[in-house]
């Protein structure tokens, strides 16, 4: 299973900001989303960071409220762990494990095809795991 299989579940939409937008817009949009992190593009499409809210703590953390008035650009994360599409699920798994975060932008020549995020790893593997209960029960009701 890889995280091609993943998107083509959940959709290949991103949410995205620009990098000049305030915190606090960053924030609302999160918020109306219902999401844990937003990417950041630049005015050419390409990836310039991930804005997600363990950043935002440490942003309020370091500057208080004043801090929802600066721009994305300085709370983002600019070194952006990405995947592909063929990456395995279990490969993605650990990338994420060892890197302590839980949205990964999947890039595929340079453009975001989609987001995943640890959720939807966990929704792949119940979903994994009840097939194969399925299907053990099936085979143990036919013998």
């Amino acid at each position: 299973m890889n995280v091609a299989q993943i998107l083509g579940g959940k959709g290949h939409d991103v949410v995205s900001v620009q990098p000049h937008r305030t915190l606090a817009e960053a924030i609302r949009t999160l918020g109306e989303k219902r999401i844990g992190a937003v990417v950041v593009m630049g005015a050419d499409g390409g990836l310039l960071g991930i804005l997600s809210e363990r950043d935002i703590i440490r942003a309020l953390a370091d500057a208080g409220p004043t801090a929802l008035d600066n721009p994305v650009s300085r709370a983002m994360t600019a070194k952006v762990v990405t995947c592909r599409s063929e990456t395995s699920i279990d490969e993605l798994m650990e990338i994420m494990t060892s890197g302590r975060f839980r949205h990964v932008p999947v890039v595929e020549s340079g453009r975001v095809k989609g987001i995943v995020s640890i959720g939807d790893i966990v929704k792949h593997r119940v979903a994994e795991i009840e097939a194969e209960s399925r299907a053990m029960r099936d085979y143990i009701a036919m013998a």
